[in-house]
């Protein structure tokens, strides 16, 4: 859950490529402040917890109402146009989209459940309640899966290996073949290999943290998720932690704590 916020926040200054495509920026400044990113990211986590063990309409209908209560509670956090337009609708409904919003929420889902094939099926539901298309489910699958990896012992190789035969993703550019040409781009398929990249790369989670940033585009979210699977692999430093708990408001810091308690151990412990 750190990861996400994290990767949030630190992106959020540089969104739509106002950074320079560099590694070297501060990691917290006036403008690292969470976005919708984090906020669903928490009504996510807030549903998944409420509904554990309950049936797939009960874990979408909890979905459903976590998220438009969250919505509700941080209406300015920076939502798109359809998704603004489904957090304020008495009947919502899922609209197709392949956007990468399903991706970046998804990150409680590789936390909670002890298989792969369980996480992979939860991380649909999350998905399919507005980003019904394929490409928007794939994209939420693919993240909680290489958390779910992450966290229980896989190597980077083994993580490139599932993720790339399993959803068809290409991970074979580089950071560096990546960065000159990539621009803001808000769907799954040109956010989630570039966050899976940056993972890889990365040689800690901070360096993962760096390295998303530096590749520009979309990159609160794109961060938000390459900093969802550096958590499962490596260990946040705790001055980071602090300055995340710092940023946060009461409610959100209740979710976190309580997350913390109940989800599944990382190979950190």
């Amino acid at each position: 859950m750190y990861g996400a916020v994290l990767g949030d926040m630190i992106g959020a200054p540089y969104e739509f490529d106002r950074g320079y495509k560099t590694k070297d920026f501060p990691l917290f400044s006036s403008g690292s402040e969470f976005t919708d990113d984090s906020v669903m990211t928490l009504a996510v986590a807030d549903a998944l917890m409420e509904t554990k063990g309950q049936s797939d309409q009960a874990i979408q209908s909890a979905l459903v109402f976590y998220m438009q209560m969250w919505g509700g509670r941080y209406p300015d956090a920076g939502y798109g146009g359809m998704f603004y337009h489904w957090l304020w609708s008495e009947e919502p409904k899922p609209y197709g989209s392949f956007g990468n919003g399903s991706a970046m929420r998804v990150s409680a889902a590789g936390w909670l459940f002890d298989t792969l094939e369980e996480t992979r099926h939860v991380a649909a539901l999350t998905a399919q309640v507005t980003h019904n298309h394929p490409e928007g489910i794939k994209g939420a699958e693919a993240v909680a899966s290489a958390i779910f990896l992450a966290r229980t012992g896989s190597s980077k190789a083994e993580i490139l290996d599932y993720i790339t035969s399993t959803f068809g993703y290409d991970l074979s550019r580089t950071c560096d073949q990546i960065r000159p040409g990539y621009h803001h781009v808000e769907s799954c398929q040109q956010t989630v290999p570039e966050a899976v990249t940056a993972f890889l790369e990365g040689k800690d989670f901070e360096d993962v943290i760096r390295t998303a940033v530096s590749l520009g585009g979309d990159c609160d979210t794109l961060t938000c998720i390459a900093g969802s699977i550096a958590e499962a692999y490596y260990k946040v430093p705790e001055s980071m932690i602090t300055e995340c708990r710092r940023r946060l408001s009461g409610d959100m810091l209740a979710v976190i704590d309580r997350f913390q308690e109940v989800r599944r151990p990382g190979r950190m412990g």
